[in-house]
């Protein structure tokens, strides 16, 4: 199983960016792609979930109404739109296959080695 993040960056509070996670090695139906943050000093917190059994999502409270996942199947991707971005979110995010295959994802399997998301002025 290997996932590899792309799409962060530096961003000014208020812009967006969208991430992608392209997986390889599993089973789409039975699978749940999860994205988590890790921020300095901060503990590991689920963003976004994505169930590969019923499409349920997850989302954090605080990404609510700004974020948004879904997935691409014919490019094996996975996809984070975040808009209305603030400092707070800045983080390093990985996706990572969700142990159990559920939402949201407590416990991970596997993850990617992550992209660095700022958003500062």
């Amino acid at each position: 199983v290997q996932l590899v993040e792309s799409g962060g960056g530096l961003v000014q509070p208020g812009g967006s960016l969208r991430l992608s996670c392209t997986v390889s090695g599993i089973s789409w139906d039975s699978t749940a792609i999860d994205w988590f943050r890790q921020a300095p000093g901060k503990e590991r917190e689920s963003v976004s979930c994505l169930s590969g059994r019923d499409a349920s999502t997850y989302y954090l409270d605080s990404v609510k109404g700004r974020f948004s996942i879904s997935r691409d199947n014919a490019k094996n991707t996975v996809y984070l739109q975040m808009t209305n971005l603030k400092v707070e979110d800045t983080a390093v995010y990985h996706c990572a296959t969700a142990r159990y295959g559920m939402c949201p994802a407590y416990e991970y399997d596997f993850w990617g080695r992550g992209t660095q998301v700022t958003v500062s002025e």
